[in-house]
């Protein structure tokens, strides 16, 4: 076990790394995200989760060569700021910041609705506080924690799978493979649907934590996102096989409704609690990612510098993951972010295409520069085919930011 130069500790193996990728991904956007992307998709929901898994793999595979050739904290904000500019990654770290704020409270509310749904706000700010204080133990407990979750997380999916291609209720037929919805519907499921495969930044993110980062997180990214997709497809399949594209896009609880029509009551209570135990997993591995980026930018001067401090014993940012598990805390306990998800969406989009643009400057050749002119195409194209309501809040916080930035630039020359 070595400890990086800035001072955080590198304890993370290949292992470690897909599993908090994993976390991340097959964690409660699968319970949640497949009615409304099933509501704008129509039957293009499954052509709506290929066009997502295009665009992931294009930011994965370009995220995974911008963390081997800078393997530090921050994930985009780093890789934006050497290969773009100071501006290029100070918006990157904005746009992750702001939007995986707001989905941590998401996740979070997510716990409370599940577990006690008559104390949401309550059961959701004790989620916040006891994985900060996971967090602060170090990212090893972090690790092991979300091993855990994930093995029930996939436990529970494989029986919802199970059960439901195995009832009497199964029929191929409501898969009804097309676009009923139109193009533009299949393009805004895929955006929805985005917001669950964005996990693989946290891999990226803890860059200066994972051993051997060169050649662990180039191999870790795809390989988490591969089983993910996995994961997603066979889920989204054993569901509109029993519900069809309708039914889906009218449930309030996707996989509990699937399993009830499916003739199996039994099994509700098993979603319910695999739906809180995985909000819990994508919560874990949030706060971790944005405690991070927050610590690249109070390096740099973006945030406050006492937010760039590490923990003398646990080699963790104490401080950054203080502050972001207070601000998530005060979200959960006061807001309603149910509508997070659209928000959250296009400001990680934005996220990866700072990325994908990083990654186009890092070879000339015609061959290395598809993938990134893909993602970079991609994240334009589904951040804006999301819902209205989501693109102008997502465009006003990103602007709120730049204006942020353009005065802080201006005080200091002014100095």
């Amino acid at each position: 076990m070595t400890t990086s130069p800035a001072g955080l500790r590198r304890s993370l193996g290949l292992t470690d790394a897909v599993v908090i990728g994993l976390g991340s991904m097959v964690g409660a956007g699968i319970f949640a995200a497949l009615a409304p992307a099933a509501g704008a998709a129509g039957s293009g929901l499954l052509p709506g989760l290929a066009v997502a898994a295009v665009v992931a793999y294009s930011n994965a595979m370009s995220s995974a060569r911008l963390a081997a050739r800078y393997p530090a904290s921050g994930g985009t904000y780093v890789y934006g700021r050497e290969r773009l500019g100071p501006f290029w990654g100070y918006l990157a770290g904005w746009a992750f910041v702001v939007g995986k704020t707001a989905s941590c409270a998401a996740m979070a509310l997510t716990v409370g609705a599940y577990v006690w749904p008559g104390q949401a706000h309550a059961v959701a700010v004790a989620a916040v506080v006891a994985l900060t204080a996971v967090n602060y133990g170090g990212v090893r407990k972090s690790a092991w924690l979300t091993r855990a979750i994930v093995a029930v997380v996939l436990a529970v999916l494989a029986a919802v799978v199970a059960g439901c291609l195995g009832s009497a209720a199964s029929d191929a037929a409501r898969l009804d493979i097309g676009a009923s919805e139109g193009f533009g519907g299949v393009l805004q499921a895929a955006g929805l649907l985005f917001f669950a495969f964005a996990g693989y930044a946290r891999i990226a993110t803890l860059g200066e934590e994972v051993r051997d980062p060169a050649r662990t997180i180039p191999r870790a990214i795809p390989l988490a996102l591969g089983i993910a997709l996995a994961v997603y497809a066979c889920v989204a399949v054993a569901v509109l096989s029993v519900l069809g594209s309708g039914g889906l896009a009218r449930a309030t609880a996707p996989l509990a409704d699937a399993v009830r029509a499916a003739g199996l009551p039994g099994l509700v209570p098993v979603v319910r609690v695999g739906a809180a135990v995985a909000a819990l997993g994508s919560l874990l591995a949030l706060i971790l990612g944005v405690s991070r980026t927050t610590l690249a930018m109070a390096r740099d001067g973006h945030l406050p510098g006492v937010l760039a401090a590490v923990h003398p014993r646990f080699r963790v940012p104490h401080r950054a993951e203080l502050a972001v598990g207070a601000v998530v805390a005060v979200l959960a306990a006061t807001v309603d972010v149910r509508g997070a998800i659209g928000f959250s969406s296009f400001g990680v989009l934005a996220y990866y295409a700072v990325a994908n643009a990083s990654a186009w400057t890092l070879d000339a050749s015609v061959r290395a520069r598809v993938v990134p002119a893909v993602g970079l195409l991609g994240c334009v194209v589904l951040a804006f085919s999301l819902p209205g309501v989501s693109v102008a809040a997502g465009a006003g916080v990103l602007a709120a930011g730049l204006v942020a930035y353009g005065v802080r630039r201006w005080w200091a020359s002014a100095r």
